[in-house]
């Protein structure tokens, strides 16, 4: 089927997305001091429940999934997981029936988190903490297969080829009249993504959210080899600012999230988001960024 300007019928229709997402500057004396413009890519308004990177990397694979005749999705992911909650209300909007599965054992009752994947009508199951471990094992998917039947594969967190190739709309929205853009970084997709889509000039920052995120940069090689080819773009992984792992923090980011809700009246989400942003404001007082440099943070959530 074809729309009214010759181009093809999406398969997946966006509904209730706003895109592309707002990009707006943020004043900040203690930036505009150091001659440092900032704005902020507000992909957190995407989509009340596909926010940001979220719907970036699962659109093409929906539409992958619809393209290949699947019903059903399953992925990964812990107890916290915003991915599965993307998942699950991807479903439910979509039409696919979704599988959870969730590392760790069952908890009773269910988080918030998973409390609301399973309004949206996901299915969860467990894997002890060893067995996830090994869940791209053939043998643990063809276990998976036998239980749920046939299902289209989301990897953890979302980042695969497709999901790289739909995050580079995110350096095409921004346009090349910036210097470097700026984003957290769990897996490694987003910032392939936002690499393979910058312009000769530009650079892209991915700010661990990791202890340890050193290894980020491998995984953004081998996504955008698998996705292009071949590495694209000009980019680094800076994996100081992980406050201490995963979902941790400590009292410097929780003072850094009070502080900025107080100047610029804005929430900061801090397992990614906050992570970054205290990251671009302790380089750019370390002179790291150089004088009349236009930054753009990606806000993912």
């Amino acid at each position: 089927m074809q729309r009214d300007d010759g181009q093809p019928e999406p398969l997946v229709r966006e509904i209730g997305v706003t895109a592309p997402s707002p990009l707006v500057q943020l004043h900040d004396e203690r930036l505009d001091g150091l001659g440092i413009s900032l704005h902020l890519k507000r992909d957190d308004l995407i989509h009340r429940d596909l926010r940001g990177n979220k719907w970036r990397k699962l659109r093409p694979n929906l539409e992958a999934a619809r393209r290949q005749g699947h019903t059903r999705l399953l992925t990964f992911g812990g107890a916290f997981s915003n991915h599965l909650a993307a998942t699950a209300a991807a479903g439910r909007l979509y039409g696919f029936d979704t599988v959870g599965v969730v590392r760790g054992e069952e908890h009773r009752p269910l988080n918030d988190v998973l409390t609301g994947v399973v309004r949206h009508g996901m299915t969860l199951t467990y894997l002890d903490r060893a067995s996830y471990r090994r869940k791209a094992d053939p043998n643990v998917i063809s276990g998976l297969r036998k239980r749920f039947g046939d299902f289209y594969l989301i990897p953890e967190g979302g980042s695969n080829a497709l999901a790289v190739q739909g995050c580079t709309e995110i350096s095409r929205e921004i346009g090349s009249g910036f210097d470097i853009i700026c984003c957290p970084c769990g897996t490694g997709g987003t910032l392939a993504g936002i690499a393979a889509g910058l312009t000769p000039h530009q650079r892209a920052i991915g700010f661990s959210v990791l202890k340890g995120g050193d290894f980020l940069a491998g995984e953004v090689r081998r996504l955008q080899s698998e996705a292009f080819g071949f590495m694209r773009g000009n980019w680094s992984v800076e994996s100081e600012f992980h406050f201490g792992g995963f979902a941790k923090r400590a009292a410097a980011l929780d003072d850094f999230i009070a502080d900025f809700r107080q100047r610029h009246s804005l929430d900061l989400d801090w397992v990614y988001v906050a992570k970054m942003m205290y990251g671009i404001f302790s380089l750019a007082c370390r002179g790291s960024f150089p004088d009349g440099s236009r930054l753009v943070a990606v806000v993912t959530g």
